[in-house]
Order: structure tokens, then C-alpha cells, then sequence
């Protein structure tokens, strides 16, 4: 098989053409072309009139050897790379492993999701650990906020089966390296769950909260036939480290019913939101350090004017869909300002975890026909500079921004928000335009400028015309401001060895995606959860050697 890469072609093309561009390419007859695959497919829309797709195939030809030797200087044709799934090992290469403590994935977010299954998949029979409820529950439960007020601090958008990326856009694309195409197995799972097929081969690919729900109860389903052990509603309170001359190994976990679990192995997948677990894991001397996030607001605009920016004439086309968007400005203040987490024809979501706080985050369906696009506008702060002097800090840096967006938005659970126009001309809003916001329970219109620090709210108000020179119409005076994003990454860094994927002073334990600092996404939780799997299993291997 052969991998032939810029395969360029109209937007209107017919399916032949596909055909008939390889065979031009290869300067190949009819005959020798024995079949082909759509690896990747992305588009080039800078001209908008002319909208070209970009393919990606596995190509297989009659004599394959003599091809590559007369194009060996075509840098777009190579043997196609293997990237088929390679366990490291298995449940009977790791003799007496039924006697030992069975390994413990605290959380079921994708990270918690890939590290169970591929533990699952090497017969390692892992216990999960979910403070939440399990996935339908959980979303009536998250529906039931939206529409009652009523939070349940452990069944949210952070909390339950699933993670964070269940109530998002289901996006799966990263910019992560991956030369083990890690990647290509978390596709390859989620369609084997009921996602569309599609995924393995477009260049932006996502899956909507309604798929993802279905997607992930066939997974636990696929874990637990393999002996895996689903524990819903078990909240971790403690974990026991036992010391030594050379640091602390894990022996134990303690839940909230008082329950004891012994084990040596613990996968701690708890999501970007687990501030009482990073506080308890601070206690108990893990290593954990500050690190870099991003605040700001979720911006809407209509999808129809960022569709008609993005691809012109070409706009509802079925093979484009709905436009998204990605911008950056660096303000004269020294700040990046950045779009976060775009999610065209969505909704903004209530995402609070905890009460007296009001979170922001976007959601989508896997249709993306809602009226408005969404996206996080942040600014970024660090620890340096922000909230510097201790591990947490961070933490209590977004529980001040959160409890003033609860206050300022009336202390009901609505989001305090603000018509861009006004923003940027330092005047409160009024009333709403063109644009009416999606986030329920509601919006109440204010003052965005009392939230944020000074910093932030002088390079947001920099970068929002200057966003307008990227995207035509993006300053539109009645686009709404909803405030506040402050989780769009973990304010922590649980550090880990680069060999081991162990704490750095903890053995045993194994930091993994978001919440621990290595994963920002569906895909790339998805993946790290795979790698820390990995390093489990060759642990517990390397645990049994004499």
C-alpha cells in the first residue's frame, strides 16, 4: 500500500475524478490502479470562489516496488505507514497478574475511557472509579440545571460519566505529536461504538454530545465484558502512600463511604475540574506545580455570518458544513488573545461544578445547525506573573473570577453578559440585538469589565476589532459577550517521569490528561490515556520480575 498525498480537486468534484487524479499522478493505466482508500480529507478555502479539497490515500498499484522507484522524488508518494494498534502486553505474558492488586483508572472522561479499555484489552481487569452518575443519569441531571437551576456538584458538565467532553462539540482533532498513531486508535474505537465513520478521514472531525452519550455507554459495555469493574458514584478521598527512602509507592485508595481499595496502580484521570482531589493529593505531598490557563468569554455570533466569511458563494455546502474559526492577537499589553474551543451552529452551556459559581463552556451537535456560533475568546495568564506563591493558587484564581460572574449575573445561575459594541466602548448593555444568546438558564446584561483583571480587559478590547480584519463582521456591535470560561485548562500540572509516566515522587501513581497537565481535548485525552495504560501494564510487569 502506498500513501499519495495533495490529491487536489474542485468542491464540486464527481467521484471519478478521484479515480483519474491518482492515474495522472502515478502516470498509471487504468488497470494497474488496484484500489484506494481516503486516508485524510481536508479543504483549502482562502479563495472562496474556488474552494479545493485536499485528499490524503492509500493507494494499491501492480508493482508497487518499480512505481516508487520511478517517482522516487515525489515527496507526496511513500509507502503507506502501519498504523494498526500494538499492545506492549497482555494478561497472560503477565504471569500471576490475578494475584496482584487490580490497577484503579479514577475517572471516566476520554483519558479514564482509553486507559480502562486498553487495560480491559490486555486483560488486566481494571477497577474505574467515577465520582459521578452514570451517562443518561448525568444528563438529566446536567438538563435539570439548565433548565431548574438546581446543580448537583458531582452530576454536571465536569462530573460524570464521559467528562467535560460529552457536553462540548465532540471534537476530534489535535495538533499532538503522534508517531505511534495513538490517534488512529481512538478513532478507530469511537467508531466501533456507533461513531459516524467518517472521523477516520476528515480533517476536522466531531462527533456531537448526543452521539457521544451512546458512543460512551457502549464502551463501559465493551470494558465490562472484558472484566473491567464500573463503580459510579465513588468518590476518592484519600489515597495512602507508603514512604520509603526513595520516595512514596501507592498502596491504597480510600473512598468517600469509608470503602478501602488496595492497589498499587492508580491512573488519576480526574478532568480539569477536580479542585477537592488536587487539594487532597497536594496534602498527602504528591508533586504538583502551577501552570499556565487562559480566561475570558464565550462569544456569539450568527453561524450564517461566519459561514458566509469562511466559504462565500460556497457557504451550506454539505461537505464544508458549518464554518468554525480560529484567531489570535498579541495585544500591546503583552497578552495572547486567542479563540478557544469554536463550536459553529451550537450552544453556550452552564458548566459550573460547584454552587455559588458560574462557569461558561460550548456545546454542539453532531448536526451543528443551531442559529448561533459559539467560541471562547481567552486571554492567557501564568503563574509568574498572576497568581504566583503557591501550587493552587491557580485554583483560587478562577474561584474569584467564577463567584463575581455569579454575583454579577444576578446570583440565580445566570451569566452576567455584554454586547460586544458596548464592551469595547466601555459602556454597559441594555438590551439585546440581532444575536440572542443560547446559554440557559439565562443571560443577564451588565458590565463584563467589572469581572476580568484590568490586563485582560484592555487586550480583549484591543483584539476584538482587530479580529475583524481575520473574519469580516466578526466586530459586530450586537454579537453577545457571555461570561465567564475559566476552565479551558487545568490550573495545575501534576508532574509525571518522562520514562515511567509515574509522579515524580509517587510510584504507582500515574498523572494522566487534563487534570494532571498532558492532555487539552477529546483526541489527545484519549491518547495520553493510552500511553499511561501502557506504562502500566510495563509496570506491573516489571513489578513481577525476581
Amino acid at each position: 500500500m502506498l500513501r499519495l498525498n495533495e490529491v487536489k480537486l474542485p468542491l464540486n468534484h464527481a467521484e471519478a475524478d478521484l479515480q483519474a487524479a491518482i492515474r495522472a499522478r502515478l502516470d498509471i493505466a487504468a488497470d494497474a490502479l488496484l484500489g484506494y482508500t481516503v486516508f485524510k480529507r481536508s479543504y483549502d478555502a482562502r479563495k472562496k470562489t474556488a474552494i479545493v479539497l485536499i485528499y490524503s490515500l492509500d493507494v494499491e498499484v501492480k508493482d508497487e516496488a518499480a512505481l516508487l522507484k520511478r517517482l522516487q522524488h515525489d515527496v507526496h508518494l511513500m509507502p503507506a505507514p502501519d498504523t494498526a494498534y500494538k499492545f506492549v502486553a497482555h494478561g497472560e505474558q503477565l504471569a500471576g497478574h490475578d494475584q496482584n492488586p487490580r490497577p484503579v483508572v479514577i475517572g471516566t472522561g476520554p483519558c479514564g475511557l482509553f486507559a480502562a479499555l486498553i487495560l480491559a484489552q490486555m486483560g488486566l481487569r481494571p477497577i474505574i472509579l467515577e465520582r459521578g452518575k452514570q451517562v443518561r443519569e448525568r444528563t438529566v441531571d446536567t438538563f435539570g440545571f439548565w433548565r431548574k437551576r438546581e446543580l448537583n456538584p458531582e452530576s454536571n458538565v465536569q462530573f460524570g460519566e464521559g467528562g467535560a467532553g460529552t457536553f462540548s462539540d465532540g471534537k476530534l482533532y489535535s495538533q499532538i505529536k503522534d508517531p505511534k498513531h495513538y490517534g488512529r486508535k481512538v478513532l478507530t474505537e469511537f467508531v466501533k461504538a456507533g461513531a459516524p465513520e467518517e472521523i477516520m478521514y476528515v480533517s476536522k472531525p466531531h462527533i456531537g454530545t448526543f452521539r457521544l452519550v451512546k458512543m460512551v455507554e457502549q464502551m463501559r459495555a465493551n470494558i465490562e465484558q472484558m472484566g473491567g469493574e464500573y463503580r459510579f458514584e465513588n468518590k476518592v478521598v484519600d489515597i495512602e502512600i507508603e514512604q520509603g527512602p526513595d520516595g512514596g509507592q501507592v498502596r491504597g485508595l480510600t473512598l468517600e463511604s469509608g470503602e478501602k481499595i488496595v492497589t498499587n496502580h492508580v491512573v488519576l484521570a480526574v478532568g480539569h475540574s477536580a479542585r477537592d482531589t488536587f487539594e487532597m493529593l497536594y496534602r498527602r505531598g504528591v508533586y504538583v506545580e502551577a501552570k499556565p490557563f487562559s480566561i475570558g468569554f464565550r462569544v456569539e455570533h450568527p453561524q450564517s455570518l461566519i459561514d458566509a466569511c469562511r466559504f462565500g458563494p460556497n457557504a451550506g455546502h454539505p461537505i464544508l458544513g458549518a464554518a468554525d474559526y480560529k484567531l489570535v492577537h498579541h495585544a500591546s499589553n503583552g497578552r495572547a488573545v486567542y479563540s478557544f474551543c469554536m463550536c459553529p451552529g451550537g450552544t453556550v452551556v452552564a458548566a459550573a461544578s460547584e454552587p455559588g459559581r458560574v462557569v461558561t463552556n460550548g456545546m454542539s451537535q453532531y448536526s451543528r445547525n443551531e442559529r448561533n456560533a459559539n467560541s471562547a475568546i481567552v486571554v492567557s495568564i501564568s503563574p509568574e506573573v498572576d497568581y504566583p506563591g503557591h501550587p493552587l493558587a491557580g485554583i483560587e484564581f478562577q474561584r474569584r473570577l467564577e463567584e463575581k460572574a455569579f454575583e454579577l449575573g444576578g446570583g440565580t445561575y445566570n451569566a452576567p453578559g455584554q454586547l460586544m459594541g458596548d464592551f469595547v466602548a466601555g459602556r454597559a448593555s441594555t438590551e439585546f440585538g440581532s444575536v440572542v444568546p443560547s446559554y440557559k438558564p439565562g443571560v443577564h446584561l451588565t458590565d463584563l469589565a467589572t469581572i476580568l483583571p484590568e490586563f485582560a480587559v484592555s487586550a480583549l478590547r484591543e483584539a476584538f476589532p482587530a479580529f475583524d480584519k481575520q473574519v469580516k463582521g466578526y466586530f459586530k456591535h450586537d454579537a453577545v459577550l457571555t461570561g465567564l470560561e475559566t476552565r479551558t485548562s487545568s490550573p495545575i500540572r501534576i508532574k509525571r517521569r518522562d520514562d515511567t509516566l509515574q509522579s515524580l515522587n509517587t510510584r504507582g501513581l500515574f498523572p494522566a490528561g487534563e487534570g494532571a497537565g498532558y492532555a487539552g481535548g477529546i483526541l489527545s485525552a484519549g491518547v495520553d490515556g493510552i500511553k499511561v495504560a501502557e506504562a502500566v501494564a510495563l509496570s506491573m510487569a516489571a513489578d513481577q520480575q525476581p
